[in-house]
């Protein structure tokens, strides 16, 4: 197990085309609205900052040191003002390796699962760093509760932490500014290509359902996300559209008695061996099937 997280959190999120088109691009700086800002390209997701009066709120990393080292650098051209905090919406590689970037002893703020997988992954030897940088702050949104929501108030700005439940990971944090109406969503939605959901670290397709569900509930109209460019409520809805319309085509299937391999095919997935050193990726079919029939 702990060499199948580690692997996760090394490779990262190399599994697609899409995903792939984006690593090692120019890192590019975009406002959002307001203070807060979306940091693109580099080596790893998305990630974005908040220039407060005082201080600088980040967003996730990206996924080596020297990447995220031209984020700081693009961060220092907009506000001179220091990191004081950060904030994980999970702990896959693309989102918390370029940590070190920063000084140890900074808040940072993530769900207690995104703290058990870096402790985890922590043991192997080139991610032993990680150990300095986990998250440190309490994270009360913690169940999916009825208002499952944290809030940081940063000078004038006011930023909510939402936990809505298992879904691509069972630790993944929105992380939401009403004041803007903006919501960083990590890897909770996907376009141009299926959802990605680690089982492997408790993520469900059910879940991911819910919280899409609740997300677009959110007084938000923009949601950045860590593989794509900022969706509107419209867009997202597309997502859930997607999602649901294929979830419930495996449902049929499955009910239908038949076979993984059948559904794979059904679906035009073929898949080969894991790459020396990387893991394989379950497709959203599979994972659909897997999660129905172990409910039975």
């Amino acid at each position: 197990m702990l060499k199948k997280l580690a692997l996760v959190l090394l490779s990262s999120v190399a599994i697609s085309t899409v995903c792939l088109a984006q690593f090692n691009q120019p890192l590019a700086v975009q406002k959002i609205k307001g203070n807060i800002y979306v940091v693109k390209g580099g080596n790893g997701a998305n990630n974005g900052f908040y220039a407060g009066e005082n201080e600088i709120v980040v967003i996730d990393t990206k996924t080596t040191t020297d990447s995220e080292k031209q984020t700081i650098q693009e961060i220092k051209n907009i506000s001179t003002k220091p990191v004081t905090r950060i904030i994980l919406t999970h702990s896959d590689a693309d989102h918390v390796n370029g940590l070190n970037a920063f000084p140890s002893g900074l808040k940072i703020y993530g769900h207690p699962q995104t703290k058990k997988d870096m402790e985890e992954a922590s043991n192997t030897p080139n991610l032993q760093y990680l150990r300095e940088y986990l998250p440190n702050e309490a994270c009360s949104p913690c169940t999916a509760s009825k208002n499952p929501v944290q809030s940081i108030q940063v000078g004038s700005e006011n930023i909510q932490l939402y936990f809505f439940g298992p879904a691509h990971t069972s630790g993944d944090l929105i992380v939401y500014f009403p004041a803007e109406k903006v919501a960083f969503v990590g890897d909770l939605a996907f376009t141009g290509r299926d959802p990605l959901i680690h089982r492997i670290k408790g993520g469900s397709s059910t879940g991911l359902l819910e919280v899409l569900r609740r997300m677009i509930a959110l007084d938000a109209d923009t949601y950045v996300t860590g593989h794509s460019d900022p969706l509107s409520k419209k867009e997202l809805q597309g997502v859930y559209n997607s999602v649901s319309e294929k979830r419930d085509k495996v449902k049929a299937m499955v009910d239908e008695g038949k076979s993984l391999a059948e559904i794979k095919k059904a679906f035009g997935i073929e898949e080969g061996p894991a790459k020396p050193g990387m893991m394989r990726f379950m497709s959203f079919p599979e994972v659909v099937y897997l999660d129905l029939t172990e409910m039975k």
